[in-house]
């Protein structure tokens, strides 16, 4: 993207990394939560910007909001590619109508680390997973030498992403006490910088309730009157932990070939080791509640698609779909652009069958012309098909 664009913005949630990979490709960095620096670019962010080499980093940008606007002067006076990189962990100034760099800077979300970056797998000229599951074929997908089962499964759930914790140094111990401190000062600091009015204890537990919920759909009431807060509470809640990127709706899919469609978003926290902090969760009371592993699996699933779409040159993107009465029921529609989607179901058995792929089967028999495929995602060893374009393939493909 630096080398197509003149400015490229990075965000995401805190401590994913966009700092450190910004760095590997910046000629100069300007920390603005470093007093001094900050100082200069109040003062004249024009003539500041002027002094550094390019491409320049501009870290932590919202600490001086009007960066953004020398960002854009610059630009219109000379386009060339690969001149500024932004980053930043808050989406509130984003978000503002009056933001002054629409149509200057490109902006791409970071996530955490996915598995197949943690086993050192990223290979340029392999096709993504998606790509893999358009073809419909058992033999695109290859599995690691070692294949999960279901217990190591959660263990790489509850591990989470980030970098500080994603890597085997790290004690179980060492992680989770990482992870609370991350979420404890993500709660607390965090929140207060883009609100001051929010309830820090309110908020954890409202937190916590949406842990509890990942990947579901239950209702906002159920939500919200598990935290102690009322519906206005929670929707100002839900936007500050999506300001924060911690917290991600999973829009409905709608398509004027199925009527009788549920509109309500499915919400996700966007990395599973925070489920487990938020809710105070090991792996032993995982697999003691089978609803709570499927939603916990379900997230980490999509941690890993999501970072891969995010850096796929075709367009991808995520709905969920569910009929009225849920007779139907897709766990991830992702579409795949001219109209046409690949459906995928998450399964914590380790041996699908047809039974487990009947929604798939429905949905490619409604819709032909535009059913892809369809994948039954399993924690079992086993690549086989199912039925027509639909696959049962283990969760661990991924990053095989």
């Amino acid at each position: 993207m630096l080398a197509d664009f003149p400015a490229v913005m990075l965000t995401g949630p805190r401590a994913t990394g966009k700092t450190t990979t910004a760095r590997q490709l910046a000629a100069d960095v300007v920390q603005l939560d470093q007093p001094a620096q900050a100082a200069a670019f109040r003062a004249d962010p024009d003539a500041a910007l002027r002094r550094f080499a390019e491409p320049v980093l501009l870290d932590v940008w919202q600490e001086v909001p009007a960066v953004l606007g020398a960002v854009k002067r610059a630009v219109d006076a000379d386009s060339r590619p690969g001149r500024f990189l932004l980053t930043g962990s808050l989406r509130a100034d984003l978000e503002q109508q009056t933001w002054p760099a629409t149509g200057r800077v490109i902006r791409m979300q970071m996530y955490g680390l996915t598995e197949r970056e943690i086993a050192g797998r990223i290979n340029q000229a392999q096709s993504s997973f998606l790509d893999r599951a358009e073809t419909a074929d058992p033999e695109s997908f290859v599995l690691p030498d070692v294949v999960p089962d279901l217990p190591a499964y959660i263990d790489l759930a509850l591990r989470s992403g980030f970098p500080e914790v994603a890597y085997p140094h790290r004690s179980e111990s060492a992680r989770r006490t990482w992870l609370d401190s991350y979420l404890d000062q993500l709660l607390t600091r965090d929140a207060a910088s883009l609100d001051h009015a929010r309830d820090p204890v309110r908020l954890r537990r409202y937190f916590e309730s949406l842990a509890l919920n990942t990947a579901g759909l239950a209702r906002d009431k159920v939500v919200y009157d598990a935290a102690g807060i009322n519906a206005k509470t929670a929707a100002a809640y839900d936007q500050l932990l999506m300001n924060l990127f911690v917290l991600e709706q999973v829009p409905a899919w709608s398509t004027n070939r199925l009527h009788r469609l549920i509109k309500t978003p499915k919400r996700y926290i966007v990395d599973a080791g925070l489920v487990g902090s938020g809710a105070g969760l090991n792996a032993r009371a995982v697999l003691a509640d089978g609803d709570l592993f499927g939603r916990l699996i379900d997230t980490f699933v999509l941690m890993q698609l999501r970072a891969e779409a995010a850096v796929s040159a075709d367009i991808s993107r995520f709905h969920h779909f569910r009929t009225e009465l849920g007779r139907q029921e897709v766990d991830l529609i992702v579409e795949r652009g001219a109209g046409r989607f690949i459906g995928i179901e998450i399964k914590a058995g380790v041996a699908p069958d047809l039974h487990d792929a009947r929604h798939l089967v429905w949905l490619r028999d409604e819709m032909p012309d535009s059913f892809l495929a369809g994948v039954v995602l399993h924690t079992g060893p086993g690549v086989y098909q199912l039925s027509e374009r639909i696959l049962a393939v283990p969760i661990c493909a991924l990053w095989g």
